[in-house]
């Protein structure tokens, strides 16, 4: 049955980028000394397929640059299934993803296009918990587009997903589902991506140790319009879409899974930017939700776990948020790294979290806070002005209710070396009368827009809950309503 992804909108196409992985960038994202191979030129092609029956999916493996089109839905019953995709094949491990590797030397992925027509592939089985860069696809440096993965059963270790291990071009108007377990970079379509993801969902349930995502494990590219349900499970690094945002954007995004980790647990991404390791400047999340609970021990976010030298930008959360410490109803921890001390590098004075807000129920043990557990900078050096050195929070606020032992607050639970400007909590909602940082207001004060406009918010007043002027970041039905973005709907 041909079917047509209900979430088609508008994206942001990003250039494809060039799949040439670093031994070291590696390290610093999974913890893990090698890499997946580097991308060989792809052969001239012997011809373009049109797509019927596993056997014709089989041969696209020996024509990777070619111009491919799925005719039809595949499944349990179309030819060639058993010797190929199902759980007997190969020797019980099923499918063999599409793409040379060659040893020492690298691989040669599918940098062609495949187009889905909109139809479906079904049933696929992987069972390869050895391997990495695991899916249907090895690796892709081309165009995969208007495809569902359906009913998927998937296991490997590093880069695993079902549509792609490893994305280097553009995959888009995509979706799959099932269930996918690995190691690290796990997720649902894809295992890890820098090239572009837009249009694309997923639904399932994903299992791994490390960078666990629903749609992507690690993103280190362009992901737009994407959204995901199901759960998410993992040990760090876990979130609803996407486990680690690394050196990437998340936007006009959302994720209703739910969501269980240890550290670094985020309803949309468990880390935006590797905390201690690297720098991971122009992480960025914007225009994006999260609406599933989440749960974790250390740095627990609803929409994100950790903001690490990165932005997050006129977001929200509704998600219920529980952990231990660094929990916050929106960012568990927003912090910068110490290092620039140590390099005396100038550093960008405005890393952190704007136009925002959240609305769920926090509860931790210490470093609590409605909107953010911990928001840390570093301490001063004689090297680099005084004022380069600050996160903030800035136009944000929080009406959840807040519950814990030590450094409880509203708004923020531990404030240092950072700022909170223009904030505000809801002391009658949240149950708390202080917070590390920004300033309480009771919920009537909270739903008049004069407590906002007289703190420079950009901000109008509409007249119902359904009216949306996009001329402004913020809309409100005075009197009524908290604020809301105007991009919502």
């Amino acid at each position: 049955m041909k079917i047509t992804p209900s979430y088609v909108r508008r994206h942001k196409e990003a250039k494809p980028g060039i799949f040439l992985l670093v031994v070291a960038l590696l390290v610093a994202i999974v913890g893990y000394g090698g890499t997946c191979g580097t991308a060989q030129p792809v052969p001239t092609p012997s011809e373009n397929l049109e797509i019927r029956t596993w056997y014709d999916l089989d041969a696209v493996r020996d024509n990777l640059a070619g111009n491919h089109t799925l005719m039809n839905d595949l499944d349990c019953n179309s030819p060639g299934y058993a010797e190929l995709a199902s759980p007997t094949a190969n020797e019980g491990k099923g499918w063999d993803p599409i793409g040379t590797f060659i040893t020492d030397v690298g691989y040669i992925d599918f940098g062609g296009n495949f187009d889905g027509q909109g139809y479906q592939i079904h049933d696929l089985y992987i069972n390869r918990p050895d391997e990495w860069c695991v899916g249907l696809f090895f690796g892709q440096s081309g165009v995969v587009k208007n495809i569902g993965v359906v009913n998927v059963t998937v296991t490997g270790n590093y880069s695993i997903g079902s549509l792609v291990g490893f994305n280097s071009g553009t995959v888009i108007d995509c979706y799959a589902s099932g269930n996918v377990i690995g190691e690290v970079g796990v997720g649902i379509l894809a295992g890890r991506s820098n090239g572009s993801i837009g249009n694309s969902f997923s639904t399932g349930n994903v299992t791994g140790t490390r960078s666990v995502g629903n749609l992507v494990g690690i993103n280190g590219g362009a992901m737009d319009y994407c959204y995901s349900t199901g759960s998410v499970s993992g040990h760090e690094y876990v979130g609803g879409l996407v486990g680690c945002n690394h050196y990437g954007t998340v936007s006009n995004s959302h994720s209703s899974a739910k969501v269980t980790g240890n550290d670094y647990v985020g309803g949309l991404v468990g880390c935006n930017g590797i905390p201690d390791l690297d720098l991971g400047e122009g992480n960025i999340v914007s225009d994006s939700y999260s609406t599933g609970s989440v749960s974790g021990y250390a740095y627990v976010g609803g929409l994100v776990g950790i903001n690490y030298e990165s932005y997050v930008r006129n977001s929200y959360s509704t998600s219920s948020v529980s952990g231990h410490e660094f929990v916050g109803g929106l960012v568990g921890k927003n912090a910068i790294p110490s290092i620039h001390i140590k390099l005396g590098e100038p550093s960008c004075c405005d890393w952190g979290v704007s136009e925002s807000y959240a609305s769920g129920n926090v509860t931790g043990e210490r470093y609590v806070g409605g909107l953010v557990g911990q928001n840390h900078g570093v301490p001063m050096d004689k090297w680099v002005p005084p004022e380069e050195f600050f996160v903030m929070v800035r136009n944000s606020y929080s009406t959840g209710n807040v519950t814990g032992n030590s450094s409880v607050g509203g708004l923020v639970g531990w404030n240092l070396y950072s700022t909170v400007s223009d904030s505000f909590w809801d002391t009658q909602t949240s149950g708390q009368a202080t917070s590390a940082g920004g300033t309480g207001k009771t919920t009537t004060e909270m739903q008049d827009i004069t407590t906002f406009s007289g703190a420079g918010w950009d901000i109008i007043a509409v007249n119902n809950s359904g009216d949306r002027n996009p001329s402004y970041i913020w809309n409100i039905v005075d009197d009524v309503t908290y604020p809301f973005l105007s991009w919502q709907s």
